[in-house]
């Protein structure tokens, strides 16, 4: 599994699940670059504006053309562009209560308002109502789909005896 973790690596999950935390682990660990959907679908490094559709496509088609990468967020149909370079997908299955958790832990990081953060709530709750590629129904789809190594991992605790099994017992959500 380590091989194909140190080639390209796609994470997918919920907002709050800890995808980038995970992703910036195992980058570390492996030594490939994380890259978040989130640099790619926003601009200017915050959630106020989105970058046009097809540029952040073809932002993805490069990151995913490098040889080696962990990508990682929500966002099904950019996930969808790096999954056929992909050699591993990580699918974070995590409930509300834990994806809630990791949103209220993480706070604010692009300065958002409480307004902003009451709508990601919002958002990240109806993850299992959604029909759009970024929700349950959406990376079920994609995970289901993906010929390679796949893991799905449906809790805290296993997303941690999976980060301590690749980087040590450091490495906890």
């Amino acid at each position: 599994m380590l091989e194909a973790l140190k080639q390209r690596t796609l994470i997918i999950g919920n907002t709050g699940s800890g995808k980038s935390v995970l992703a910036k682990r195992v980058a570390t660990s492996v030594d490939v670059p994380a890259i978040d959907l989130d640099s790619l679908h926003w601009e200017n490094d915050g959630f106020r504006r989105k970058r046009d559709e097809e540029v952040a496509k073809r932002l993805v088609r490069d990151a995913a053309a490098t040889p080696r990468w962990i990508i990682e967020g929500v966002y099904g149909w950019l996930a969808e562009i790096a999954m056929p370079r992909a050699t591993t997908l990580i699918w974070l299955d995590l409930p509300w209560t834990a994806c809630r958790d990791g949103l209220l832990a993480r706070r604010r990081r692009h300065g958002e308002t409480d307004a902003d953060l009451a709508n990601l709530m919002a958002w990240c709750e109806d993850y299992w109502d959604r029909q759009t590629s970024s929700s349950f129904k959406g990376h079920s789809r994609l995970f289901e789909g993906f010929p390679g190594m796949k893991l799905r991992l449906n809790s805290r605790e296993k997303v941690n005896q999976f980060q301590t099994t690749l980087c040590g017992p450091e490495a906890h959500l």
